[in-house]
């Protein structure tokens, strides 16, 4: 399955409902900054995320946005320009 790479983001005032979206995408990407994570997804791993998340938020008060960045093959600095300190994204340990 080919994975894609995505920007997800998220505004949402309730420490709760916060602190559960952010348990759960750091589950399935890279914490880049406070409410920013880099998630490589296959179609069914978005799909799942999706209903996870819209599990946890409120739907008229929280926001969520998921931004496609292309295929994860691709490497992320030839689509992003930092300004100031770079990007480093924590190395994954993958347990078989």
């Amino acid at each position: 399955m080919e994975r894609r790479r995505y920007l997800v983001t998220y505004d949402i005032s309730d420490d709760k409902r916060r602190n559960d979206v952010f348990h759960t995408l750091r589950d399935h990407g890279d914490h880049a900054q406070y409410s920013v994570f880099f998630c490589e997804l296959t179609h069914r791993e978005l799909a799942a995320l999706r209903g996870s998340l819209l599990e946890e938020i409120h739907q008229r008060e929280d926001q969520v946005l998921i931004l496609d960045l292309g295929m994860a093959e691709n490497p992320l600095e030839g689509c992003l320009d930092c300004l100031g300190r770079g990007y480093d994204p924590c190395p994954h340990v993958f347990i078989v």
